[in-house]
């Protein structure tokens, strides 16, 4: 039987990550970490724990962790401007500036 949820774990983590490339809800980064970090821990949480409390406790973990890296990543990946009275600004994924000072 432990080999049976070892597997499942196993085949679940690496769809996960082979999907997590394509997966874009067209919202932010942070988005998009959030509910693939949710939905990877879910799995984890069932598959370590069985029960509804740890799957519960899974997907709140990795929604979580998924949430952090993806703000992360979007912070990396921005491009910084400065306009003419010397504010610095980004433009975020909606076209909308935002100041940073």
């Amino acid at each position: 039987m432990k080999k049976l949820h070892l597997a499942t774990l196993i085949a679940a983590s690496a769809s996960i990550v082979l999907m997590s490339g394509c997966a874009s809800t067209g919202t932010s980064q942070t988005t998009d970490g959030a509910l693939l970090g949710a939905a990877g821990g879910a799995l984890v949480g069932q598959a370590i724990g069985g029960n509804t409390g740890s799957t519960l406790a899974g997907a709140a973990i990795g929604g979580l962790a998924g949430a952090a890296i993806g703000n992360n990543e979007e912070k990396k990946s921005r491009r910084y401007y400065r306009d003419d009275r010397g504010y610095t600004y980004y433009i975020g994924s909606d076209g909308r500036r935002y100041y940073t000072n």
